[in-house]
């Protein structure tokens, strides 16, 4: 049996950092270091320049993957895009990727398949779950799965949106998916939707049931209000059901693959809220700190990337180490989840 494993990690982050502290001085949101840093486990994050969107993040990520899994964007057979920050309302960003690397000119043309997955902070997962089931069908040989966000450029950087300005930032990781005859990769994924809470937390930017689907000013100018405009978010009923869904699809995962904690390398969590992770891991599952990957504090939630920057990260560090098990667990808008158990 054919068995898909990742051969490659990337990541990328725009240059720009941007501490709690800048929020207060350069956009004087009415908050503190403290309050973010406590609440959230964020110090700072990135923002990307004017002009860079996600499939530009996405091409660094995955020219770093390509190249640790020894491969050239021709050899992919598919590219899978997750994210929630396309560059435009359609086309999806997948084809601007696919563009961007080199695939739709030249000598060697290669018009693979791109396919735009809209699941938010779980999107990577089941970006997964497409590119593990296409590996083992035998329909491709290689996918790239991309998770890319540029988050900045549609932030209520205002104490008006506080709230949610101060839980993001910009980002992309890839990972390249092949097809191995070896006793290693992905042993199970395991996706969820609720999609009663879908209005918990959400970014309404336009109504396409109603005509015209933006108002229209006397000349014909779209009029987006704040409320729809920008995404508006239920903290506490979100921090409810994190906590429930990321525990719920960690112990599903581990119960269908006959794994237990201990047994469990590292757990890759979605970087949310650290402290949404550190109930679940330390106080639900019992599960060792030295054994969860964190790095919200520098990135903010980079929603889609944050799982496979984690990866890439910890394969570049040697923390990640071929023939170790990990637990990968999201959760997000819509409200979507998902969890897998990896052989690496």
């Amino acid at each position: 049996m054919t068995n898909a494993y990742i051969s490659g990690t990337g990541f990328y982050v725009p240059p720009r950092v941007v501490t709690n502290d800048d929020l207060v001085r350069e956009y004087e949101i009415e908050t503190t270091d403290e309050w973010i840093e406590q609440r959230t486990g964020i110090r700072e994050r990135r923002f990307a320049a004017d002009g860079v969107g996600s499939a530009d993040l996405g091409l660094e990520a995955s020219k770093m993957a390509l190249d640790a899994a020894g491969i050239a964007a021709h050899d992919l057979d598919m590219i899978v895009f997750a994210t929630l920050s396309p560059e435009h309302c359609f086309p999806g960003s997948g084809v601007y990727l696919q563009d961007k690397l080199g695939l739709c000119a030249g000598q060697n043309i290669k018009y693979v398949p791109c396919l735009d997955i809209r699941n938010q902070c779980s999107g990577f997962l089941y970006g997964t779950q497409v590119a593990t089931a296409m590996i083992e069908s035998g329909q491709c040989k290689r996918v790239l799965v991309v998770g890319a966000e540029t988050h900045s450029h549609a932030l209520d950087l205002s104490t008006r949106g506080r709230t949610v300005a101060s839980l993001f930032g910009d980002g992309a990781g890839a990972a390249v998916f092949e097809g191995t005859e070896a006793d290693k990769g992905v042993r199970g994924i395991w996706l969820g939707a609720d999609g009663s809470c879908a209005d918990v937390l959400a970014q309404k930017i336009w109504d396409i049931r109603q005509f015209p689907f933006v108002e229209l000013d006397d000349e014909g100018f779209g009029r987006i209000p704040p409320l729809t405009l920008f995404a508006q978010m239920d903290g506490k009923t979100v921090f409810k059901h994190a906590v429930t869904k990321l525990a719920g699809s960690l112990m599903q995962a581990l119960g269908e693959t006959n794994t237990r904690v201990e047994d469990v390398d590292l757990f890759v969590l979605h970087q949310a809220n650290k402290r949404i992770n550190e109930y679940v891991a330390n106080k639900l599952l019992k599960v060792p700190e030295h054994k969860v990957l964190h790095n919200i504090e520098r990135y903010g939630n980079t929603t889609a990337a944050t799982i496979p920057i984690l990866l890439a990260e910890a394969v570049r560090d040697g923390t990640l180490r071929p023939g170790m098990k990990i637990a990968l667990a999201a959760f997000g808008s819509g409200f979507t989840w998902g969890s897998a158990i990896i052989d690496w």
